[in-house]
């Protein structure tokens, strides 16, 4: 067949606008991460437990079924056999077998869901409340809170008409004005609730998905190895309005000694501040100043 020369430039113009497209802003991976706290890290064991049972069910499955249809085949000659049928033998071994993979899968599930709901020991309570499209970080005990907001870059780029390439903006809606700051080393737990509608408060790296119910606080723990410094993100996973996609989580993990550092300064921006300026109980009026309580241990 011949192609015409128009054709072929016509085509090679469609692809080149294709080549020439920015890098995606995260790389491709094709597994889970185990994550940075031991939760997390048990939830992907979990994964990768029902993942092997499934490659070696497929190998097994599949093999037979091969094997059968090229030693069997009717060009063979081969007469079908109704040995398996109503077998009392094969019908109890293949019951047992899943009944048996079924237990090895649910008792290290089982265990895992307990250890995900037990945030006994706390050393830190941080109520998480969802707004739209905004968190609100109160940490019980000091009376003081703030909003956290997309950034200002992201939402400027987001905007209809808007001449700013998204690829120029830092973590593009996934960044935010005011990360949630917690220690290393440290068991926090996250009492999560709603202010409006339904939110979710989603960290993978922490094995955390809490739903937002106004009217109900869920509960939730993390507690991120010391060497895992770092940010974290996040987003609502919940469909809550028409701006659900632009309502990241931001979690920044410092030190033990760098964390209170962060928290005597906080500590003192709460003093200076004058009385108009208190955290209000509403988000839209919240300040974005926050106070912890310093970490025992």
């Amino acid at each position: 067949m011949k192609i015409k020369p128009r054709l072929l430039l016509a085509t090679l113009a469609g692809l080149c606008p294709l080549l020439a497209a920015p890098a995606a802003h995260a790389a491709w991976t094709l597994n889970l991460t185990p994550g940075v706290d031991q939760v997390s890290r048990d939830i992907y064991g979990l994964h990768m437990l029902a993942f092997w049972w499934c490659v070696a069910i497929a190998v097994v499955v599949f093999g037979v079924m091969i094997y059968s249809m090229a030693r069997f085949r009717h060009s063979r000659g081969v007469v079908a056999d109704t040995g398996l049928t109503h077998n009392t033998r094969v019908e109890i071994i293949w019951t047992t077998i899943p009944v048996l993979i079924l237990i090895s899968m649910a008792v290290p599930a089982a265990r895992v869901l307990v250890e995900t709901t037990d945030a006994s020991g706390s050393q830190m309570d941080i109520r998480v409340t969802g707004y739209q499209w905004r968190w609100t970080y109160e940490y019980v005990g000091t009376g003081v809170k703030f909003v956290s907001s997309l950034d200002r870059m992201s939402d400027a780029a987001r905007q209809l008409g808007s001449t700013i390439d998204p690829y120029s903006v830092p973590h593009y809606l996934l960044n935010v004005d005011h990360p949630l700051v917690v220690p290393a080393g440290v068991k926090i737990r996250v009492l999560v609730t709603g202010g409006d509608v339904i939110h979710s408060w989603w960290v993978p790296d922490f094995g955390i998905k809490k739903d937002a119910i106004p009217g109900y606080v869920n509960e939730a723990w993390f507690d991120v190895d010391p060497d895992k410094l770092g940010t974290y993100r996040g987003q609502c996973a919940e469909l809550c309005g028409r701006d659900h996609g632009f309502m990241p989580v931001v979690v920044k993990v410092v030190s033990k000694a760098d964390f209170a550092t962060w928290l005597k300064q906080q500590q003192e921006a709460e003093k200076t501040q004058p009385p108009t300026a208190a955290t209000s109980t509403s988000a839209s009026a919240a300040a974005p100043a926050a106070a912890l309580a310093a970490p025992s241990g």
